[in-house]
């Protein structure tokens, strides 16, 4: 096979990847380059190592299916670190380190009034650990952009420094690592992994709460960074002094640095993040579109994405061209749906009635398939449809535990990549839900 043979499929592979996954498509996948072509495989170079992270995250399974499809044969895809072999240059594994989204940089973010403080504080932080605002606590409603504030700091101080050691967890993957330290019998282990990095960055660090094991080993955790002039970042949903069930003696810790909010972002800003966001998908928006997505879509940053994703997929399907009477209609029904708020019983019943079960059975302990699906189908549209925590899931369904919501939720996204008929399912019964919650 020539070299323009197989640039024109891996051209069609990307271009195919772009249309079944509007979501994660983004403008940079036109920089992603075939570096290796066989008969069992195909190896992608890639622009960096975060997005090495993100594809292999998030879009490995669909580039896989979409190749097997284009080739005809089973072939397996590799993101790898490089720009191509025939330049001569050298493709290079992935190094250890955490999985930044390659979007969240501080070139991205869009500065407004609401985020300004938190933005200007952790510019500063990347640019010196440990030295100003440590402890960094950023808090505010889901979905404002914390998340993406913690992996530019991370980004930033790899740009500085490459050989800085960060930990980026959150708080759930903290507390899973404890417990298997202990089942493993390897706290010392665990100790020597968090205690003695340059900076310790937890995500969503309410969920906390309750766990007086956890806030124990955190609270040693803290101790021993601090004391070392090593930088911590934390995120949570709610200054510390309100995380419900917190101990004392961590909130007057995390009150030690600077704590900042972030606020929703102003019609303004929405506008330019929607610009910017629709810039990283290579989409083109009209100033009049993005001001008529800002006016109806005003909750919060992941919203605002949801809405480019909603235009992009319709435009995509029907192929019609992206202009404001697209953008009307493929948001009309997110649009009523903003004003209301579906419950997780909502969810229950509607897969309840389609698998024809019992409520009492997803709510019970019974672990048969016929049972296990359906809830863990439930776990994922709750958390796709609504803004409740993990645990408040768990609790809807039988007082299951947030690391069970957790793996249901991640199981189903993962089959969903590679299973056209449960993907269609989950289309079906989001459908159904949202429709019988307008009625």
């Amino acid at each position: 096979m020539s070299a323009r043979e197989v640039e024109s499929i891996f051209a069609d592979i990307v271009e195919r990847a772009r249309a079944a996954d509007p979501t994660n498509a983004r403008k940079w996948f036109d920089e992603l380059k075939v570096v290796r072509f066989d008969g069992g495989s195909i190896g992608i170079g890639c622009p960096d190592e975060a997005s090495v992270r993100f594809l292999e995250a998030n879009c490995k399974a669909n580039f896989t299916r979409i190749a097997q499809q284009i080739t005809g044969h089973l072939v397996s895809v590799d993101f790898l670190v490089g720009s191509g072999a025939e330049s001569g240059q050298t493709v290079e594994t992935l190094p250890p380190g955490p999985a930044l989204h390659p979007d969240y940089t501080f070139d991205n973010f869009v500065v407004g009034p609401s985020n300004r403080l938190a933005h200007a504080s952790c510019v500063a932080v990347s640019q010196s650990l440990g030295a100003t605002y440590n402890p960094l606590f950023l808090y505010g409603n889901a979905g404002l952009g914390k998340t993406h504030l913690l992996h530019a700091v991370c980004h930033e101080v790899r740009r500085r420094s490459a050989g800085a050691s960060i930990q980026l967890l959150s708080c759930e993957e903290f507390v899973n690592r404890f417990i298997r330290a202990i089942e493993q019998g390897n706290i010392t282990g665990f100790h020597s992994e968090l205690r003695t990095v340059d900076a310790l960055v937890i995500d969503d660090v309410q969920f906390l709460r309750e766990r007086e094991q956890s806030q124990e080993e955190f609270f040693h955790t803290f101790n021993a960074i601090y004391n070392n002039g090593r930088q911590i970042i934390l995120s949570a949903d709610s200054p510390p002094a309100e995380i419900p069930s917190l101990e004392d003696r961590l909130v007057s810790r995390f009150n030690w640095g600077l704590v900042a909010r972030i606020d929703p972002p102003s019609y303004e800003t929405r506008i330019a993040i929607v610009q910017k966001k629709a810039h990283l998908r290579g989409l083109q928006v009209s100033d009049e579109m993005a001001e008529y997505i800002a006016r109806q879509v005003q909750a919060n940053i992941r919203e605002l994405e949801g809405a480019l994703t909603t235009i992009y997929a319709l435009a995509t399907t029907t192929r019609a061209p992206v202009t404001l009477e697209l953008a009307q209609r493929a948001l009309e029904g997110q649009i009523r749906l903003a004003t209301r708020r579906i419950s997780i019983m909502d969810i229950v019943e509607v897969v309840a009635k389609h698998f024809d079960v019992r409520l009492t059975d997803l709510q019970g302990k019974r672990r048969s398939q016929s049972i296990t699906v359906p809830r863990q189908i439930c776990m994922y549209l709750a958390r796709s449809l609504t803004k409740h925590s993990l645990e408040e899931i768990g609790g809807h369904l039988g007082g299951r535990d947030h690391t069970t919501v957790m793996h249901a939720c991640t199981k189903i996204a993962e089959e969903k990549q590679s299973d056209p008929k449960l993907q269609a399912l989950l289309a079906e019964l989001t459908k159904q839900i949202t429709q019988a919650f307008l009625i």
